[in-house]
C-alpha cells in the first residue's frame, strides 16, 4: 500500500493506526517511510518512525526510515527493491509512506497494489493545490482528520473529490478509485 498527501495530512499518524490494527489482527507489517533530502547538506531528519512511537516498539512491525538522497518521485532509488526484501522477510503487509505530495510524487502507484492519497478536510484550495498527475494515479482518496470542526469541509472536500474523479480518465477497466 502505497501513501501521499501533503504536509500535515496525517499520514505518519494514519500509518500507526493502521498498522496497529493489522498487528493485532496476527499480520506482520513493514513500514517504509520516505523522507526528503537537504540539498544543502544531503541529510535527512528521519522522522517519521519517532511519530510512530507505538507501531515501532510492536514486534510485528519493522520501520525503516530513509532519505530520498535526491530521486523524484516521492520515493527512493531502492523503494522498489525493499519493498521485495520485505515481503520476502515475511512481511505480508507493506506499506510505503512517500516524502509527500506534489504533482509527480506518484512513483510509488507502480510499486504497490494500491495508492492512497491522504488529504486533510481544509487546506484551503484543495482541487488546485493537489495537481491531476497524482489524482490520476490514486486507488482510493482518503479525507482525514474529519472529525468535530472539520466534518462539514471534510463532507465538501469529498463531494468535491468525487466530483472531479468522474473526470479523469481510468487507469483500469475494473477498478474505479473511491474517495
Amino acid at each position: 500500500l502505497g501513501l501521499s498527501g501533503p504536509p500535515g495530512a496525517g499520514k505518519s499518524t494514519f500509518i500507526e493506526c493502521f498498522g496497529k490494527m493489522l498487528t493485532e489482527r496476527k499480520h506482520k507489517v513493514s513500514v517504509l517511510a520516505v523522507d526528503p533530502s537537504s540539498s544543502t547538506s544531503g541529510g535527512s531528519l528521519l522522522g517519521d518512525k519517532t511519530r510512530m512511537t507505538e507501531l515501532s516498539r510492536d514486534m510485528n512491525a519493522y520501520i525503516r526510515p530513509s532519505p530520498t538522497s535526491g530521486t523524484l518521485g516521492g520515493v527512493t532509488r531502492t523503494t522498489n527493491e525493499a519493498i521485495l526484501l520485505c515481503e520476502g522477510g515475511g512481511y505480508d503487509v507493506v506499506l510505503v509512506e512517500t516524502v509527500g505530495v506534489g504533482q509527480s510524487e506518484f512513483a510509488v502507484a507502480d510499486m504497490v497494489d494500491m495508492f492512497v492519497l491522504l488529504l486533510p478536510p481544509a487546506g484551503g484550495d484543495e482541487l488546485q493545490g493537489i495537481k491531476r498527475g497524482i489524482i490520476e494515479m490514486a486507488d482510493l482518496v482518503a479525507i482525514n482528520k474529519a472529525d468535530g470542526d472539520l466534518v462539514v469541509p471534510a463532507r465538501r472536500i469529498q463531494a468535491e473529490y468525487v466530483s472531479a474523479m468522474k473526470l479523469l480518465r481510468k487507469r483500469s477497466k475494473v477498478w474505479r478509485p473511491k474517495v
